[in-house]
């Protein structure tokens, strides 16, 4: 900050009237200033703003590099031959899973004979040939389109010699009675769109290159019809959420149709792993994790928004604060303030490498997790706090770097929670990754149609989600789940959800 001259070296020779005004006038001066250095610091920073945005790339993820991958590259670095031999090993075995997993595809077998004109010895001449062996044989992993077939349903009918019945064999189950849709389909809809954020539009484009014609209002039909059915299933991820101890929640816009354009909508998160249970809400407001989290107990980890403080209360959840968050203020502070920003970002790394130490060592979430951190952690935060109290008064609060002191601050209370409890992680970074997809599927098919499209969108994208935490096939789950769905006696349905259900081959047999 620029400075004014000495008042006592101007005043020293004045009288005392004239020693007044220029009291008066360096005052207002030293205001003037250091206003002016603030409003220039907010320009630097808006002006570095505006030219990644312009001219930069636009994901956060490729402009703010990861903290855990630094934390990884600085314990390669570090490691023992002992550790380095452990971590090929490591890595070797999950490749050899991987080849493993390949190794259960179908076989289709292609034998390819010797041509007519080379069926002779090339150094005899002879044609008395013989087979040799199996033949030379090579493996390649072959790509094989997806087909849509006709699926011709034939129940056997049976008379009786009396003339006065017939038995017919009873139709198989499903979706809807009558529907020319098989479940199969139903299901392919509903993940293409929520997994893979394909709109219904370029699905019917799909669906009529495959030789089934289907309009996107069929599909439409086919998407909404199969969240009404489910959403019983989705309701009860809701409540596993909130008895778990340890949960985490985010939420982000989402477009909804409206008169003359869109209005926004939110998407909320909530995660109790494996759990992702999503929820639509047509504003920001407490209403949502309130009716989602109230009147439980545990932690709640989120970032700053004041719209959690409804169930973070004395008699309700602990809110446990983002250091991902924190860090990334003082990313954005990097343009004006690069030194001070630096230091403070090379603090929170040290923080990720104690977690990336406690990961390696296999014990994430033990009472030798929470000695790591009382021992390590704690001391970083320790000389994170000094840093902060030392900065603070040297910025100006609306400064890129002032503004990342004063939220560093303001959760100051909430980033300290993770240090007595190894059940609650570092940063609220699986909730923001759970969101992901409301992301790109905002990208491609832009907005929902109105508010109950929102909602049928949560339930279906958190039984998508969820399926893929725990590495069940969302396709097989669905096909399956949404026959037995309108059977299945509500007093079992943990039986239907993602974390434990079971291909047909794998389940138990009814009692006899």
């Amino acid at each position: 900050m620029a400075e004014l001259p000495d008042l006592d070296a101007l005043t020293k020779d004045l009288d005392p009237q004239s020693r007044a005004v220029v009291v008066l006038l360096h005052g207002m001066l030293s205001s003037l200033l250091a206003q002016f250095e603030a409003t220039t610091a907010k320009l630097e920073a808006e002006n570095a703003d505006l030219k990644r945005l312009l001219f930069g790339k636009k994901a956060e993820r490729k402009v703010m590099p990861s903290v855990r991958r630094e934390a990884a590259r600085r314990a390669k670095a570090k490691e023992t031959a002992e550790a380095s031999e452990a971590r090929k090993e490591k890595s070797l075995e999950r490749r050899r899973g991987r080849r493993a997993k390949r190794r259960t595809l179908p076989v289709v077998e292609a034998r390819i004979a010797v041509p007519d004109g080379e069926r002779t010895c090339p150094k005899c001449g002879s044609s008395e040939l013989r087979p040799l062996g199996e033949g030379a044989v090579s493996e390649q992993y072959e790509y094989v389109p997806g087909r849509l077939v006709r699926k011709r349903i034939v129940r056997e009918k049976l008379a009786c010699r009396c003339g006065e019945a017939v038995v017919t064999a009873p139709a198989p189950p499903q979706v809807t009675d009558g529907a020319e849709h098989g479940p199969g389909l139903q299901a392919h809809v509903v993940v293409s769109k929520c997994a893979d954020a394909i709109p219904l539009y370029r699905q019917a484009r799909r669906l009529e290159r495959a030789g089934v014609p289907a309009s996107r209002s069929t599909l439409c039909d086919l998407f909404h019809r199969s969240a009404q059915l489910l959403r019983p299933l989705r309701d009860r991820l809701l409540e596993i959420v909130a008895e778990d101890e340890h949960t985490s929640a985010d939420e982000t816009p989402l477009p909804v149709m409206h008169e003359g354009g869109c209005r926004r909508g939110y998407q909320w998160t909530f995660v109790a792993e494996p759990v992702i249970a999503y929820v639509y809400s047509p504003t920001r407001s407490g209403q949502t994790p309130a009716r989602v989290l109230g009147g439980t107990k545990g932690t709640l980890q989120v970032d700053g928004y004041t719209g959690y403080n409804r169930v973070t209360t004395p008699e309700g959840r602990t809110r446990v604060g983002c250091w991902a968050h924190v860090r990334r203020g003082f990313f954005n502070a990097l343009a004006t303030a690069p030194d001070e920003a630096g230091e403070m970002m090379d603090l929170i790394a040290d923080l990720y490498a104690v977690e990336h130490r406690a990961e390696e060592a296999g014990v994430v979430g033990s009472e030798a997790h929470r000695v790591l951190r009382d021992h390590d952690s704690r001391a970083i935060v320790e000389r994170i706090r000094q840093w902060l109290d030392d900065e603070a008064p040297g910025h100006p609060p609306k400064s890129p770097l002032g503004k990342a002191i004063g939220y560093a601050n303001g959760q100051w209370k909430t980033l300290m929670v993770f240090l007595d409890d190894a059940k609650v992680a570092i940063d609220n970074n699986v909730s923001e990754r759970s969101l992901r997809a409301t992301a790109l599927g905002r990208k491609n098919f832009l907005f929902v149609g109105n508010d109950a499209a929102g909602e049928n969108l949560s339930v279906l994208q958190s039984l998508v989600s969820t399926c893929q935490a725990c590495g069940v096939n969302p396709q097989a789950y669905l096909e399956d789940v949404l026959v037995r769905v309108q059977t299945h006696p509500a007093k079992d349905i943990d039986a239907l959800l993602p974390m434990h259900w079971r291909p047909a081959g794998e389940r138990a047999p009814p009692p006899s």
